[in-house]
């Protein structure tokens, strides 16, 4: 299926470790993949295989072999419900990079992240489309991530955001609803949802927009998770756009970070997502005040929240 020289890769299926290592001696190999490393054993100590004590001591048997024979070894390891690697975190203390697939299961992408790298950021990310012939690479998440949009429609604004050192931009879609219970719902996808708290309250505390008696639902589509501040502004524009029912410009991005005196803050980068945006055809942008901005971008600046509100009072785009 995926198209590679079958002669030159060889199968082991055993488990215990002693043997894996005899069978790496033998075989020599450029590259091996251990799936998974929650049920392997080693014969020199006791223990179920994915117990601490015998994922402890495989992987740390696995790292001796990798740096003895400079071998690259990956090791597949289960997940916990959490989303944290199965067993005990002295794994992560091991080996010398830890990567995370991540991505909805309804969706035919992943995004490859770093969690730890010995030898170098862990801010870079990996976008991969799963197609017929195995994982494939995608040139540009933006396009991906964005695909699916519908233009003027309520609750809805693109965000350009730097993952790394790579820009990308992402839908942020917010439906604000009458409250159907006793207390109002908050339900965040993608995004910290005591942020989306924080914002709900500089609103209502400096612009006297009030959300107590709403349904608020905030979601990174795509299946995105964002931890940048940068992202305030465009959260505060979807949901707003939803609260008025009145729809942003299609072809304007934002980004910028809330205080809590209700202040818009300049953000890193603001030159390279303003030049990714106008690569995929936008042509206007909500950011903060910049003084040294020095792209020729058609922007405009907003320096406080309540500006927000002249914004969606006059309709304007």
């Amino acid at each position: 299926r995926l198209g590679c020289n079958k002669d030159r890769i060889v199968v082991c299926t055993r488990t215990c470790f002693e043997e894996i290592a005899s069978e790496l001696d033998n075989v020599k190999p450029d590259l091996v993949i251990i799936d998974s490393v929650q049920t392997l054993y080693s014969e020199s100590i006791t223990g179920t295989p994915g117990s601490v004590s015998q994922a402890r001591e495989v992987t740390a048997g696995l790292v001796r072999i990798a740096k003895s024979n400079n071998l690259p070894i990956f090791l597949v390891g289960h997940i916990t419900k959490d989303g944290n690697i199965a067993g005990p975190k002295t794994l992560e203390h091991m080996v010398d990079t830890v990567l995370y697939f991540e991505g909805e299961r309804n969706q035919s992408y992943r995004i490859l992240r770093s969690i730890k790298n010995r030898f170098g950021s862990t801010n870079e990310i990996g976008v991969f489309e799963m197609t017929e012939q195995g994982l494939a690479e995608v040139p540009n998440p933006s396009a991906l991530f964005l695909a699916d949009r519908q233009g003027n429609v309520s609750g809805s604004c693109v965000f350009a955001g730097i993952e790394g050192t790579r820009p990308m931009l992402e839908e942020i879609q917010a439906l604000v609803a009458p409250m159907t219970g006793n207390t109002p719902r908050r339900a965040v996808v993608g995004w910290d949802s005591n942020r989306l708290n924080m914002l709900l309250a500089v609103l209502e505390a400096r612009c006297g927009v009030s959300m107590a008696n709403k349904d608020i639902f905030l979601n990174v589509a795509g299946g995105m998770r964002l931890t940048e501040p940068a992202v305030d502004l465009a959260a505060v524009m979807a949901i707003l756009s939803s609260a008025f029912n009145h729809p942003l410009p299609a072809d304007m991005v934002f980004f910028g970070e809330i205080g809590l005196s209700g202040e818009v803050r300049n953000v890193p980068q603001s030159d390279l997502r303003l030049k990714e945006a106008g690569k995929l055809g936008f042509q206007k942008a909500l950011v903060p005040p910049n003084k040294n901005k020095k792209t020729t971008f058609k922007t405009t600046e907003i320096g406080n929240l309540k500006t927000l509100l002249t914004f969606f009072n006059k309709g304007e785009h």
